[in-house]
Parts: structure tokens; sequence; C-alpha cells
């Protein structure tokens, strides 16, 4: 029987954590409940007397993911980008040809160090670093490589989409979940004003990240901030 309704026979069987479900339906709500992301932990311990053929195949696979995941790294340009003033007035050069003020830190600062912004000369294009911000649940991600034509809507339904988004994260953020589409704001703050008349852009989710950075001052890499409008809080929109 499924473990999750009780009531249809089992179908799948999680290889996270083993649970049997009956339906697509009853293998979201095991996840939801137990904050199970369904992937087969790779690194589980296995005694001596269970081990077959199956697991040894399995770990020999698993070292040949780490190995190509670490020459992967090895490769990849904005892990070994440089960090001489002349790659960061290119990039500040070709932001400025898309009307971005891109600003950049002195080197050794926190987010100089942490940037992995690049541009793409094959694809003429940028794929910025980005951090989200989610006030209300006091929860932040860093996304790294966000190609500039992606739409904010896309960016964020890894996380606050009911049914796209992942079974953990979608349980942290739970109150964005549950909200209406319609309640979410995107916010930008308004870089180079005094401390006490902080003010924020409101962006459009159904336009590129791109299109929301032009004509606006950008401090190493873009920071939004998701908020609920029913929900009380003292980021001041400019305009409002």
């Amino acid at each position: 029987r499924c473990e999750t309704c009780s009531e249809e026979e089992a179908k799948y069987r999680c290889p996270r954590c083993m649970k049997y479900s009956c339906s697509l339906l009853c293998v979201k709500k095991h996840k939801l409940a137990l904050s199970c992301n369904g992937i087969r932990d790779k690194t589980a311990f296995v005694s001596v007397n269970e081990f077959t053929d199956l697991n040894l195949l399995s770990d020999y696979r698993f070292l040949e993911d780490v190995g190509r995941t670490a020459d992967a790294a090895a490769r990849d340009i904005s892990v070994h980008r440089p960090t001489t003033n002349k790659f960061i007035n290119y990039l500040r050069n070709r932001a400025r040809r898309h009307n971005i003020n891109l600003k950049t830190l002195p080197i050794g600062f926190t987010k100089r160090r942490e940037n992995s912004t690049i541009f793409n000369k094959k694809e003429q294009k940028f794929y910025w670093h980005l951090k989200l911000m989610f006030p209300h649940c006091h929860a932040e991600y860093t996304l790294k490589r966000v190609p500039e034509d992606k739409t904010l809507s896309d960016i964020l339904k890894p996380y606050i989409d009911p049914v796209e988004s992942d079974p953990v994260v979608c349980q942290r953020l739970k109150i964005y979940t549950m909200s209406p589409q319609s309640d979410i704001q995107i916010l930008m703050k308004i870089e180079n004003r005094r401390q006490n008349s902080t003010r924020y852009n409101e962006l459009d989710a159904g336009r590129s990240l791109l299109d929301n950075l032009k004509d606006k001052v950008i401090i190493e890499y873009p920071t939004l901030f998701v908020v609920l409008k029913t929900l009380k809080n003292d980021m001041v929109v400019l305009g409002q």
C-alpha cells in the first residue's frame, strides 16, 4: 500500500527514503512532509554483507562523476578568470554598452572576491552572479552564471513555484509558494543614495534580467529582494 494515502497499491519507491507511493501527487506530498529531495544518497553506508555488484558499479560511476566535476571546475573560466584591472574594465565597458552602470570594488572586498560574473564573447552576452533575498523567510540564495536573457519569473521558478520548485526550498519558502503570483514583488536597492533615504526599484518579473538592469547602478552584481505586498515591510519603492 501507498505509505502516503494508505489507499492505493504502491507503484513507486523513493530512491532516497525508500517510501512507497502510488501516484505523482503522493510522491510530491511525501517530499514536502519529509523534506525529501527524492535523490538517491550515493554515499550511504552499505555493510559488507549487503554489498553487491550493483553497489560496486554505483561507487565506480560515482567516482567517475566526481572526476568529471573536478575536471569541469578546472576548465571553468569563471573560476580561473583574471582579476586584473584590464578584465574589470572590460566588464564595465561591456555593461556600459547595455546602459548598465557597473561599479566594482577593490580586490580584497568580499563582493569582489565572490563575484563570478562573466561576459561570453562568443555569445555576446553576460552571465551574471546573482543573489536572491527572501526577507520574510530570512533566506538568501546565490546563483552563478545566470544568462542575461532569462526572465525574472523563470529565475524564481525553482524557488517559489508550487510545482517546479525544489521540495526542500519550497518548504522553507512556504509563505511565498502559497501566495498568489500577483502578491509577489521583486525589488532592487537603488545605489548612491544617502543611508537614511534608502529606496528600491520595482522590477518586472515578465522581462529579462538585462531589461531590468538597464539604466541602473550595479555594485559588483545584482541583489534582488523578493517580498510580498500584503506583508508589512520597511522597503520604500521609488515613487510611492
